[in-house]
């Protein structure tokens, strides 16, 4: 037995012979008087003096082992306090990293979009120079065909668009009109930051009124009247309609197709993000509409 921290025993004991009779119980005593008194009784004190040994240390071990579970009980706290305390902790930690701010993914108002892979990519028929993701091509030749049938002509008036053409749209045109960054951002995004990146949007235009291309003005034509009532059928949405719940610009022209999974993936994932995010806001390629009507360049 480890006796660390049991008290020394020290060897100042009384010798044996030095202990009265008064000091052995009295049935011990009384047990084992002999038979015949005249004989004096001469009790065993050696066994005596070491049960009482043995009994002392027992007792001091019994006091120290109770000292030392009251200290660790004073120190520790139980189990259920201990999970209870982690769990308050834990609560708190998720709530201070819920509540932390996470980065905006735009820049300049604008949301980042991967370039589509040429290859992926083929002309809409009759306008070779305007590509498209080809699901999004086929639709919208369908859509054109559609439209042409009650009478009304849509034009394409941009569709994929590099990032070294975005790259040239928006700072050699930054710099040949002494623009900031935020006024050219307005009209144009950045390179890298365009829908136009990814083969499914396209700038629409009217074929009987080509002077409202690429303005507010387009959604007082046939073409936008007829793509209001008709596009969801060929899988082509508004990317930015009025009062939109990104708080973006309203482009009439803009439209995009969300007719396949990757599509679909695409814009709304993007979104999801950045609604997510402080700014709470989404990308266009242009910025808040002016208060009166303006042309937007053809980009």
């Amino acid at each position: 037995m480890d006796d660390t921290g049991l008290p020394q025993i020290g060897d100042d004991l009384p010798e044996l012979s030095a202990l009265s009779t008064q000091d052995i119980p009295v049935a011990v005593r009384e047990a084992d008087q002999p038979a015949n008194p005249s004989k004096p009784f001469k009790p065993n004190l050696l066994l005596w003096g070491f049960g009482s040994l043995a009994g002392l240390a027992a007792l001091t071990l019994s006091m120290w082992l109770l000292r030392q579970s009251s200290q660790t009980a004073a120190i520790s706290p139980d189990a259920e306090t201990q999970t209870a305390t982690r769990s308050v902790t834990g609560v708190a930690s998720s709530s201070a990293a819920s509540s932390s701010p996470a980065a905006s993914p735009d820049l300049l108002g604008h949301l980042p979009y991967a370039e589509a892979p040429k290859s992926d990519l083929r002309p809409i028929a009759g306008y070779g120079a305007i590509r498209m993701r080809p699901a999004a091509a086929s639709k919208f030749e369908a859509m054109m065909d559609a439209a042409a049938k009650d009478g009304v002509e849509l034009v394409p008036l941009s569709g994929f668009r590099t990032v070294e053409e975005q790259n040239s749209l928006f700072f050699d045109v930054k710099a040949a009109r002494g623009e900031v960054a935020a006024k050219r951002a307005a009209v144009s995004a950045p390179p890298g930051y365009s829908e136009h990146h990814t083969g499914y949007a396209i700038d629409i235009g009217d074929g009987d009124s080509p002077s409202a291309d690429l303005q507010f003005g387009f959604d007082q034509t046939a073409a936008y009247k007829w793509l209001k009532e008709n596009a969801a059928f060929y899988s082509f949405e508004l990317s930015f309609p009025k009062d939109n719940p990104m708080g973006v610009s309203y482009e009439p022209w803009h439209w995009r197709f969300v007719g396949d999974r990757q599509s679909l993936e695409t814009f709304y994932n993007a979104l999801s993000e950045t609604a997510t995010s402080p700014a709470g806001s989404s990308s266009t390629d242009a910025a808040p509409a002016p208060t009166q009507p303006q042309s937007a360049p053809r980009k």
